[in-house]
């Protein structure tokens, strides 16, 4: 019976161990905030704006071959109304005449639709052209706050990296001395709750995580190892004072911070 209830203590060890760990990770992470978020979400924006530019710069490249490629067929037509202006002075019938005629309003024909096109081109270009301008602005903007979130995170970052990553190789480390079962629990439970307790004291009689009560003989049975209890209410792993403030002195941590 002895060794049963050191092994129930030392696995509640091991959990509460790995909560404080993990809670200072968490403190971390609190301490970043929201800015990785923020610096990823600006960067898929960055990145939309810039495709949409490209986009927006070919359609504008596009509509100038279009108005150069109008303009060409007005100095085509220009050229073939001029030439066939010249061959009326020298027609020898109605027929000759009559088809230069018509030919000559075709062309005028063709430079009203150039001309047309061109408008049409012209004010889809100036449409473009505002978009493109407001995309533009917005694409500086959306780099220099990008660039101070970047600056904000580093300095953080250099403040915490080495401590995040030592902690994280710690938490590792604890965890191997962990049965899968119950480290499975663990995980379940830690990420059901935004504090990311999963193990907890019980304090003035409750639920250090969900402040529910817990009756005296479940409180008894805490103290005496002999089995790990959860919340009924929560499903948190409760530990008694006597494991949980040894191990709160040794890593400076509670596990509600």
């Amino acid at each position: 019976m002895a060794k049963s209830t050191q092994g129930v203590a030392q696995k509640l060890k091991e959990l509460f161990t790995v909560q404080l760990i993990d809670s200072k990770i968490d403190q971390i992470q609190i301490l970043k905030g929201e800015l990785p978020i923020e610096v990823s979400d600006l960067e898929d924006e960055i990145a939309g704006l810039e495709k949409r530019i490209k986009r927006l710069e070919d359609n504008m490249s596009d509509i100038d071959q279009d108005i150069s490629s109008h303009n060409a067929n007005i100095k085509e037509s220009t050229a073939l109304i001029e030439r066939y202006e010249k061959q009326l002075d020298d027609v020898k019938n109605n027929r000759e005449y009559e088809a230069l005629t018509k030919e000559i309003e075709l062309q005028k024909l063709e430079i009203q639709l150039s001309e047309k096109k061109i408008r049409d081109a012209n004010k889809a270009k100036e449409l473009k052209t505002a978009t493109l301008t407001d995309a533009q602005e917005r694409l500086a903007t959306k780099n220099e706050n990008l660039k101070e979130k970047k600056v904000e995170l580093e300095k953080i970052l250099q403040k915490t990296e080495a401590e995040e990553k030592s902690l994280k190789e710690e938490s590792d480390k604890a965890k191997e001395g962990i049965e899968s079962r119950l480290l499975k629990a663990y995980n379940r439970v830690r990420s059901r709750y935004r504090n990311g307790l999963a193990v907890v004291t019980v304090e003035r009689e409750s639920c250090g995580g969900c402040f529910n009560r817990i009756p005296p003989q479940l409180q008894i049975e805490i103290g005496q190892h002999k089995k790990i209890i959860a919340c009924e209410h929560c499903g948190r792993v409760l530990v008694d004072d006597d494991i949980a403030d040894k191990l709160r002195e040794q890593y400076g941590e509670t596990a509600t911070a």
